[in-house]
This record gives structure tokens, sequence and C-alpha cells, in this order.
């Protein structure tokens, strides 16, 4: 059961790598203003998710405790993430406030992670 936790953790980087990229990626945009969610940002999220509920689903059938209170803000941090980009991935652009929330949401994920 360790190697299939492995692979999904890699996995959940992946995802967290295309996310953080997509956004990076479309953070010189914000002068212009012609940000978009380009499929970095949707595919990571989407990654983020699945992966995470995995990882959840993997340390519950194992004897690991699982701290639910992060695992419930991390979820629905990750799902407000990828409604967002779901809502505005069809926008030719989108907003420097929405662009920026995913960025500021996708940090909060991470600091939840290591912190909590």
């Amino acid at each position: 059961m360790e190697i299939v936790r492995n692979i999904l953790l890699v996995l959940h980087f992946v995802g967290l790598a295309s996310l953080f990229g997509g956004f990076m990626v479309q953070m010189s945009a914000f002068r212009t203003r012609s940000g978009r969610i380009n499929p970095a940002i949707l595919h990571g999220a989407l990654t983020q998710v699945v992966t995470g509920l995995l990882l959840v689903g993997v340390a519950e059938m194992g004897d690991a405790d699982v701290n639910h209170v992060k695992i419930g803000i991390k979820l629905v941090v990750a799902l407000t993430i990828y409604v967002l980009a779901l809502v505005f991935r069809k926008k030719e652009t989108i907003s420097n406030g929405i662009l920026g929330t995913i960025g500021l949401l996708t940090l909060v994920n991470i600091v939840v992670a290591v912190f909590v």
C-alpha cells in the first residue's frame, strides 16, 4: 500500500506544480489585465482534488491517523479553486481578482498542508 501512497503523492505534487506554474505564467498578464485560465490551472486543480481524495482514502484504509479538520479545509480550498477554474475557463480574459484569488488559495492550501 506504501507504493500506491507514494505514487499518489507524486501525482499530487505534479498537480500542485501544474496549478501553481499555470498561475505564475499568468502573472505577467496582471499589468495588461489579459489573464485567463490556462489548461495547466484547470487540470492541476482537478489533479489536486482527485489525488488528494485518493490519498485520504489510502490513509484511512491503513493505520495512519488522519487530521479530518485539515483534510476538510484543504478539500474546500481545492474545490473552490477547481470551481473558479471551471467557471472562468472559457472566458477570453478574466479579472485580476479571480486570478489572484486562485493564486492566493493555492498558497493557502500549501500553508495548511505544511503547518496544520
